[in-house]
């Protein structure tokens, strides 16, 4: 298999009931097996996200109930409370553009870390909160917006866009899947700037697929390249 050069250029409320128990977790292993792949500091790209610090949600706290809203919302968007570990207590796709609100029973959830969090198209908003003895801490000033990376692809270029408002590093891992083989072959993490933006110019196409894993801020995105 021939093998490509590497260069790095800088060019209404509704009531829920949650009740749950333990879950297991799932942990996905990607076999490591060389592509060659050129890479390039991408010249310029726009993208245009929300503006920051507009307050996304409102948390009151009465008794028994929770009550959520949150503006701005999309038709599509999926909203779910999940645990410290990642794993997912409940879900629902939102069916209305513009204003959400719903009341929430979280007594029942055992004693932990929780979050809401809205999934959005291009963003994935979080809202943590705990259970302590039946008793709801909202933790309303640790909210944070995470901004997907975002791929374009033209031809054999790859054009990757992310926004991290707090310099949150991206890992990416580029992986050529032949087959059930996937080699690995290019990692990077990228630190320290808001604005990140590459170019990977993939090789080989018409002989297999590509996956793109990025990791930031505690989340997995999978884009998949096909041939």
């Amino acid at each position: 298999m021939q093998i490509s050069m590497f260069y790095k250029l800088h060019i209404p409320h509704t009531f829920v009931v949650l009740n749950v128990k333990k879950n297991q977790i799932m942990n996905t292993v990607i076999k490591n097996t060389k592509k060659g792949i050129l890479m390039i500091a991408m010249l310029a790209a726009s993208l245009s996200f929300a503006s920051e610090g507009t307050p996304f949600f409102r948390l009151v706290n009465n008794a028994k109930k929770t009550a959520l809203t949150l503006t701005n919302v999309k038709a599509g968007n999926t909203l779910s409370i999940k645990d410290s570990y990642g794993v997912k207590l409940y879900e629902e796709v939102i069916g209305v553009n513009g204003l959400y609100a719903k009341a929430f029973d979280l007594t029942a959830l055992p004693s932990g870390a929780y979050n809401f969090e809205l999934d959005g198209e291009v963003e994935i908003k979080t809202i943590p909160f705990t259970v302590a003895s039946n008793t709801i801490k909202l933790n309303s000033e640790m909210a944070k917006v995470i901004f997907k990376p975002t791929i374009r692809v033209k031809g054999d270029l790859v054009f990757v866009s992310k926004l991290s408002l707090n310099n949150e590093p991206l890992k990416i891992d580029i992986y050529f899947e032949k087959g059930n083989k996937s080699e690995p072959m290019l990692s990077e993490t990228i630190k320290d700037t808001k604005k990140i933006e590459r170019v990977y110019k993939l090789t080989g196409l018409k002989g297999g697929d590509y996956k793109i894993v990025f990791n930031t801020s505690g989340k997995e995105f999978i884009k998949y390249i096909n041939n």
